[in-house]
């Protein structure tokens, strides 16, 4: 479990780290605290974020109750192909949106994979 553990924890450090990034784009672009439009630039950085924390409600969640079921090394591994989607997708996102799709879809696949092992388990019943 300690490689689940540590993947929870970097997509934890993961989503601080997009939060300081919509932090200094704010400084960059001008954007006063409470807004969340104004710069393009500030708008795909907060985005990025928002769009991650909506993930990780699914994420977390689905990545333990997997590694319930199935092998922790199997369960982290899919858990990393979410850490390098989230990755691309703020790449991509920041330097053009339209291209966030590969990065979206290394998102959603690893969550829908989990989710499903996770029922899939549970339906199993064993642990």
């Amino acid at each position: 479990m300690n490689l689940v553990d540590l993947v929870a924890l970097l997509a934890v450090a993961q989503l601080v780290f997009f939060a300081v990034l919509v932090g200094r784009a704010r400084g960059r672009y001008g954007v006063k605290a409470p807004a969340v439009t104004g710069h393009e630039g500030f708008e795909r950085a907060y985005r990025v974020q928002m769009n991650t924390l909506e993930l990780m409600v699914a994420f977390l969640p689905v990545l333990y109750i997997a590694a319930k079921y199935w092998p922790a090394g199997t369960v982290a591994g899919v858990g990393a192909v979410y850490l390098v989607g989230r990755l691309l997708y703020w790449r991509s996102y920041v330097a053009a949106p339209a291209s966030r799709g590969l990065g979206f879809a290394l998102s959603m696949f690893p969550i829908l994979a989990l989710l499903i092992g996770g029922i899939a388990g549970a339906l199993r019943g064993s642990t």
